[in-house]
Parts: C-alpha cells; sequence; structure tokens
C-alpha cells in the first residue's frame, strides 16, 4: 500500500518544501520503491511507491498533461472494461497502463463522476489547476484509508494518520467523543472522525471536493438493497457465481509470489483454492502459500489441522503463528507496536508477527474476510414470503435446497441469526461502571451506549439482515488494521469477498435454497476443496483465548493502570477494574480491557516522534497532560 499525502494552501501562502519532503519521508515506510514530491504555489502533493502489479511502474505524483496532477494508492478492477470505455469516450489508452493513470484519464473524461466507473480499493488525491480544485475519493467499502484535516489556511490531506500530525497547523486535541465510543464498545464509531479533533476520516463510498473555497464531502455510492435476480436452472447460479468469484480473485492477485490469510474455514479456503486455480491457469511458476495462526494448548483450537488438510490438498506451503507465545500486551512498549489510535487488541503482536512472515515472502495476501455476513441467511425470509402469498415460490425453493443438499433445510434459522446478532434485549458488552460521573453526564453516556448496543432497523429486504452486517461501519475500521499505517508492515491485503460486482450478485438471488448454511459456496467448491472442508458446520473459535489468559493470570506483564492526568477527566480512578480477577464473564473481561488499552496508547504517545528528519514538530502530547 503506498502512501500519499497532499497540503493545499487556502489562502495562497506557498507550500514549505522541507515540510512536504518532511511528510513524505514520514510515509517511507509504506513505499520502500520510490520517494517523490512535487509542489506548485499552493498545492503541494507526495507519494512513495510499493509495487504490488507489474503495471505498477508510474512516476507520482502523476501528470498526463502538466495541469492535472494525482497521488494514489490504488488497485483498480476490470480493467479491460474501464480501458474500452475511455477508448469509447476518445482516450488513446497504452497497453500495460498503470492503475492511476486509469484513474487520472477517468477524471478527464467525467470529471468527479469519474467514481461511477471505478472498480477496486483505491484512496486518491487530484488537483486540477485550471479549476483550481483538489479532489479526493476513497473506495466502496474503505479498504484503503484516507484522512484530511482543514483549518482556515491549510487542507492537509493523506491515507495515514500520523503523517497529517507532522503538519505544525494540526494539533493533538483529542475529540472526546471518540473518546468515550472507545470506552463504551472498544472501538471508534463514527466514520468521519477520529481520535484527533483536528483530523478526520473520508468515509468509505465519500468523495471530497474543494473548490471556490468551499470544502464538500459526499457519497458516490450505496451498497444495492433491492437487487432482484431469478434464474430458471439452479445450476446457473452456481456457474455465475462461480464467475464472479474467480474474476474478483483474479483481479486480486496480479502478480505470481502471493501469501494467503488462511484458516481452515471454509470461506478463506474457498479464496485459497479459487488462487491456486488462477494462478495455476496463468503461469506455470508462482509462488503460494498459506498463514494460520493457531492456538495448540490455551483453547481446543482445530484450525491448524483443517488449515493443514487444506493446505495439502491444494499442494501449497503452509506456515503456522502459534498464539500460546505470545501473552498478553506482549512488547505493547515497543515502538513498531504503536498505533496511531486507540487499539483493544491484546494479541497484536501476534497479528503483526504473521503479517511480517507473510510480507517476507510477498507484497500481496488475500483475505477470507466478508464471507460469513455476504453468505448470511436471512431470518425473517420464510415467513416474509408467506406473509407475502408466495407460497408456490417458496416451495421451489426449499426444493431446490433438498435436491442439491440431500436433506431439508434446518428450521431454526432464527436461532442462527440470534446467535450471530445476539439476543435481542440482551447487548453482548455490558454498561461500563468505571466511567467518570461528569463525563458520564457531558457526553450523556448512557444514551449513547444504548444507541450503540440497539439493533438498527431498515427497510424490509430478502437480503435485510446480511444487508445490515456487511454495512457495519465496523468494516472499514477492520480494513484499517490490515494498512501499514498500522500494522508499519509493507504488505497490501486484499478481501475477494468484498468485490462489488460479486457482492452485488449475491444481494440479489434467493436466500432459499443458496445461504441456508452456505450451499452456494459448498456446492462451488466441491471440486476444488476436500469434502472434509466443504461439509465442515460454520465453526467459531473454540474458546477466547483472552479471556482464558486472564483466567489463568497468564499475562504477568500487563501495562499499569496508573491514570495520566488526562484520562482521569473520562475514568474514576477508585473504580477502575482489575481485569486479572476471575469470575467475569468474557463479556466484562472486554469491557475492563479498555481502559488498559487506552493508557497504554496515552502512554506509548510520550514516545512518537515523526518517522523523518524534519526538524519542526510532530503534534504530541504535552508533558502536563501525560504527567501522573
Amino acid at each position: 500500500m503506498s502512501g500519499i499525502v497532499g497540503i493545499l494552501s487556502l489562502n495562497g501562502a506557498p507550500i514549505a518544501p522541507p515540510l512536504l519532503q518532511a511528510m513524505v519521508e514520514a510515509l517511507a515506510y509504506r513505499g520502500p520503491d520510490a520517494q517523490s514530491c512535487w509542489s506548485q504555489s499552493r498545492i503541494g502533493l507526495g507519494h512513495t511507491l510499493l509495487r504490488t502489479t507489474p503495471e505498477a511502474a508510474e512516476q507520482y505524483p502523476l501528470t498526463l498533461d502538466g495541469q492535472v496532477w494525482m497521488v494514489a494508492d490504488a488497485r483498480i478492477d476490470g480493467r479491460s472494461d474501464l480501458i474500452r470505455r475511455l477508448q469509447a469516450a476518445g482516450q488513446q489508452v497504452p497497453a500495460g497502463v498503470p492503475d492511476g493513470e486509469l484513474i487520472l484519464r477517468a477524471y478527464q473524461v467525467w470529471q468527479q463522476d469519474c467514481l461511477s466507473y471505478l472498480l477496486g480499493d483505491f484512496a486518491f488525491a487530484i488537483w486540477d489547476q485550471p479549476r483550481q480544485r483538489l479532489f479526493c475519493a476513497r473506495d466502496h467499502f474503505g479498504v484503503k484509508p484516507f484522512y484530511y484535516a482543514c483549518s482556515q489556511e491549510w487542507l492537509i490531506v493523506s491515507n495515514t494518520l500520523n503523517c497529517i500530525r507532522v503538519h505544525p497547523a494540526v494539533s493533538s486535541t483529542f475529540y472526546e467523543p471518540a473518546i468515550a465510543d472507545f470506552l463504551l464498545s472498544g472501538t471508534l464509531q463514527d466514520p468521519a472522525t477520529t481520535i484527533f479533533a483536528d483530523i478526520r476520516r473520508l468515509p468509505a463510498a465519500h468523495g471530497l471536493t474543494w473548490s471556490e473555497g468551499q470544502l464538500t464531502v459526499q457519497p458516490y455510492w450505496t451498497l444495492p438493497r433491492e437487487g432482484y435476480l431469478r434464474y430458471r436452472h439452479p445450476m446457473d447460479y452456481v456457474e455465475q457465481f462461480r464467475e464472479l468469484l474467480e474474476q474478483a480473485v483474479s483481479d486480486r492477485l496480479r502478480t505470481d509470489r502471493v501469501g494467503l490469510l488462511m484458516s481452515g474455514g471454509l470461506d478463506s479456503s474457498s479464496i485459497a483454492a479459487v488462487a491456486k486455480q488462477m494462478l495455476s491457469q496463468q503461469s506455470a511458476e508462482f509462488d503460494l502459500r498459506a498463514y494460520t495462526a493457531v492456538y495448540d494448548q490455551l483453547i481446543p483450537d482445530q484450525e491448524r489441522y483443517y488449515a493443514s488438510l487444506v493446505a495439502a490438498a491444494l499442494q501449497i506451503p503452509i506456515q503456522y503463528q502459534v498464539g500460546e507465545a505470545y501473552p498478553l500486551f506482549h512488547r505493547w512498549d515497543q515502538p513498531e507496536l504503536f498505533q496511531p489510535e486507540p487499539l483493544l487488541s491484546p494479541t497484536l503482536a501476534l497479528t503483526i508477527d504473521q503479517y511480517r512472515q507473510v510480507a517476507a515472502h510477498s507484497r500481496v495476501a488475500l483475505s477470507g474476510h466478508g464471507g460469513d455476513p455476504v453468505f448470511f441467511p436471512s431470518g425473517t425470509y420464510f415467513l416474509d414470503q408467506l406473509r407475502a402469498g408466495q407460497i408456490g415460490s417458496l416451495v421451489t425453493e426449499i426444493g431446490q435446497y433438498v435436491t442439491l443438499m440431500g436433506r431439508f433445510p434446518p428450521l431454526g434459522i432464527r436461532t442462527q441469526l440470534r446467535r450471530w446478532l445476539g439476543p435481542a434485549g440482551e447487548p453482548a458488552f455490558p454498561y461500563p461502571d468505571w466511567l467518570h460521573p461528569d463525563f458520564e453526564a457531558r457526553l450523556q453516556l448512557r444514551e449513547r451506549w444504548r444507541s450503540l448496543v440497539t439493533p438498527a432497523t431498515g427497510e424490509k429486504s430478502i437480503r435485510a439482515d446480511a444487508y445490515r452486517l456487511l454495512t457495519e461501519v465496523s468494516w472499514s475500521f477492520l480494513f484499517e488494521s490490515f494498512d501499514p499505517d498500522r500494522t508499519g508492515v509493507p504488505l497490501e491485503v486484499r478481501h475477494p469477498y468484498f468485490d462489488l460486482r460479486l457482492m452485488e450478485y449475491l444481494l440479489s438471488i434467493p436466500p432459499i435454497p443458496w445461504f441456508i448454511h452456505k450451499a452456494l459456496l459448498r456446492i462451488a467448491m466441491g471440486e476444488l476443496l476436500p469434502e472434509t472442508i466443504c461439509k465442515r458446520p460454520k465453526t467459531h473459535l473454540a474458546g477466547d483465548p483472552i479471556a482464558v489468559m486472564l483466567e489463568r493470570s497468564i499475562g504477568q506483564n500487563l501495562p499499569s493502570l496508573e491514570l495520566p492526568a488526562i484520562l482521569a477527566e473520562y475514568l474514576d480512578r477508585d473504580r477502575l477494574p482489575r481485569v486479572t480477577v476471575g469470575g467475569k464473564s468474557i463479556g466484562h473481561w472486554w469491557v475492563d480491557l479498555r481502559p488498559l488499552s487506552l493508557t497504554q496508547w496515552i502512554v506509548q504517545q510520550r514516545s512518537v516522534q515523526p518517522r523523518s528528519g524534519y526538524t519542526g514538530r510532530i503534534g504530541s502530547f504535552s508533558d502536563q497532560m501525560l504527567e501522573h
């Protein structure tokens, strides 16, 4: 994932080249292949390149005419279709054109409407000199991060939060609602904010435009809700699914060295099988390897066994990262694990080490994320069809399931739904009792918590439950956790199930028979995966290793809970929990880890330094804020 930065002077002051260079140097770890920056009067753009495709040889900032300039971190899918559309619009598109140039040519033809023609994962900034316009965008699902800060004098954009903090106009003042959300839920909840008041997130599927003195942020796409597709022959659904999944995986390969973040589950194993098939068809020489995190003793985990079955069947090597080697908050005080925002991840070192293991082999990894929600059955579909009088079509769909799977569909789909989404009226995590009363009252935290734990309701559709799961804000935060901004590792993780074409198809076909126990995926993978994997029921991790380690007091080197002065405004010092005390529910343990994680993050900020030789300052916490 390459690094990008842009600085626009809003009052006409010239860009300071040393500052722009310092911000580019703060991105160096993201893009080891090239560093470059360009400035002209009031605008400056910078880029660090991580090559992950054969076409990625372009020099950034990129221009076609010396008038419009761009920096991008992008992988464009459906390239041949986009090239045909550009050629039809009069563009002379050369062979092997880089992805960034495709975006720039699309902008030349369609201006801001170019977003309607782009597929893939991208974050970019385009400076249009004749129109004095800065135009930026983030991809449909928020796989690529994008941040910005705007004052009266400056607009700063980047795909790296700490890069923006290098700019002296950006303070490190906390955004209190974000602190509240972290303490109430363990993560941020607003897709448009960060932990810092001066820095904003560009939400997924949004564009940002500065023009004529105005900054506008607006959505350009929403996930279709009411698709409707029906075929006469059942196997037509399977064939169309296979074709789209192969297309999604193929567009995310584009290299012969690929890592697989693979468990022994059906979703990631299917991605592995299709990747092996696609690479075998494209080249006689390729290097595909699987990487799996396992627990061999702490919990009754079977991932090593099932993952080894898949690797053996596909004839690919597999490497394991053993969870027992990582105590809670292992290496939490080492700069390599410092995070730009608070993170509730006591085993972060395990995750980072696995990414390093993958990156030593390849710059690209595929994940199976998205399989569970996109194949999620609709708990109300059966009753909705009955109420609508669609008895004939319902009988046909049930008959198709019996024919395809050799058994009647199980009763209790609603029970499965509750298992996923949580029982009505029973929040997964309790309300914390250690919040400072003044903070609680000032931000009305009890009401805020109720809004977070109350399931959202919306318009009915045939895949309403899947739609809700797929549109949760947590996805963009999850994708950010794979980004080098968080990992420090030059590795690009790609997610085939979050392919726009594939997802729109899956949201438009009938839940019965295709999404009962992932029937569609199991049938489609029948020739590629071992029968044991295809018939393996959905299995969650056999226990919570974090809770087990706390119960057994394995995590002896936990960070101190002595509060920095700034956190005394948010937490009641006298009620802070002892996380190693036994007898708690898993939910209570995760709640009580939040103050510890936030304290840990605050303490880490003492050591935050700009990753550059810039002699100015990076936004930092004052000693007074950090003193106990």
